[in-house]
């Protein structure tokens, strides 16, 4: 995947460059320092992923972001910043993940894999004519239950959470048990639901803000 690193500081923008050389399939193809930048660099050079910084002069990241999104073929987006108050706002830019710097590896990982999961998901109202047909994910949930089958249509499904061996699937209509793995669902439908905490994935549809609690977290 080609990335653009858009920040103000050069020095955050050689950092990540490092940690991004160490992850198979990313070549970092180009840089800016501000969203003026960004989007003359992402015209240029196609990217698949653009890093932005939030808080730059000119242009910011959220601004830049909006305007990536109206393009024929827009990046995926990750937002990186010492700032933790922007969340709401990245989310409603349609980021694809929140990085808080100092970035660590392991976060930067997930978040490209969110990425590449979004990217997949967008490429079948960009695939050339006569390219095989995607393959469609599953639309229901099913689990037996006392005998009987019983199925949950997707869109129905408010949160995922993680119980021992199982996982609860909380829907509009109550909830069930299925033996699916979190990661597997978060794999399968990362498009659609947000991990916001590692035994959780949440329909996004259904997030209506983020608060903020003691200890700086969400």
């Amino acid at each position: 995947m080609k990335a653009l690193i858009v920040d103000d500081e050069p020095l955050a923008r050689a950092r990540l460059r490092r940690l991004l050389e160490d992850i198979d399939g990313m070549a970092v193809v180009g840089e800016a320092g501000n969203g003026e930048e960004a989007l003359a660099r992402s015209e240029a050079l196609q990217p698949d992923i653009v890093f932005l910084d939030i808080r730059m002069p000119g242009m910011g990241g959220l601004e830049a972001a909006r305007r990536l999104a109206e393009g024929e073929h827009p990046p995926a987006v990750i937002f990186t910043t010492a700032y933790d108050e922007h969340a709401l706002e990245a989310f409603d830019a349609s980021a694809a993940a929140y990085l808080l710097k100092p970035i660590r590896q392991e976060r930067l990982q997930e978040a490209i894999e969110r990425s590449r999961r979004l990217n997949r998901a967008q490429r079948p109202a960009t695939a050339p004519a006569g390219s095989p047909a995607p393959a469609v994910g599953r639309s229901h949930l099913s689990a037996s239950i006392g005998g009987r089958l019983q199925r949950v249509p997707l869109e129905e499904v408010l949160y995922f959470q993680a119980e021992q061996k199982y996982v609860v699937v909380r829907h509009r209509g109550g909830q069930l048990l299925i033996d699916d793995s979190l990661k597997s669902l978060e794999a399968e439908f990362g498009d659609r639901f947000l991990r916001v905490h590692r035994n959780s994935l949440v329909a996004m549809a259904q997030v209506q803000g983020l608060e903020r609690i003691p200890g700086g977290r969400y």
